[in-house]
């Protein structure tokens, strides 16, 4: 799969949190996070692996009760079944990889 660049396809999926799957395969998915400032990701957990890296912004990640200061370049790996959350200090931009595929983040389930 290919995908090249689009400014469109975000969807909302949280007041202030928006989503769009860039590329999946059979057992990963790509995704970006377009976060704004003073949003909140509420504590939860799934059980998808998930894998992040912050673009830009900054970001207040707790995973499993130990809370981060993300910035610009740093990254993460939660567990599935692992509980986490976040609170968006400034705009922010994540990209983050989820395995196995989140069938909810595929493109062709999302609603417009």
């Amino acid at each position: 799969m290919f995908c090249k660049a689009d400014p469109n396809g975000y969807r909302q999926v949280l007041p202030g949190i928006k989503l769009k799957t860039l590329v999946h395969g059979e057992r990963t998915l790509f995704a970006e996070f377009r976060l704004e400032a003073h949003s909140v990701l509420p504590r939860h957990a799934h059980i998808y692996e998930q894998t992040g890296y912050l673009v830009e912004g900054r970001i207040r990640l707790t995973i499993a009760g130990k809370t981060f200061e993300v910035g610009p370049g740093d990254s993460w790996c939660i567990p599935g079944h692992t509980e986490h959350s976040a609170e968006i200090l400034e705009r922010s931009i994540a990209i983050e990889v989820f395995s196995p595929v989140r069938e909810d983040y595929l493109p062709e389930k999302a609603a417009v």
